[in-house]
């Protein structure tokens, strides 16, 4: 496996997906997190996991991974 170094935008993914695990276990604590000008707390914990959700997907995306699960299906005659 060659390593390759980052591209900026992977490097910015992960960065915020970094900042949103960090706002969840702030939030996840009682505590309140800042995120730029956003105050978030606990009733904003759906939308920092769907913000987890959003950058883990784009990683993959950038990485050539994917989340697609194929299966098999075998037709049968009853």
């Amino acid at each position: 496996m060659i390593n390759r170094p980052m591209s900026p935008d992977l490097a910015l993914a992960k960065d915020m997906l970094h900042g949103w695990i960090l706002a969840e276990q702030a939030v996840m604590t009682g505590q309140e997190y800042r995120m730029g000008t956003r105050l978030l707390r606990r009733a904003d914990l759906r939308a920092i996991r769907d913000s987890i959700r959003y950058w883990k997907g784009e990683i993959d995306r950038m990485e050539g991974r994917s989340r697609i699960r194929t299966q098999q299906v075998i037709p049968r005659n009853t």
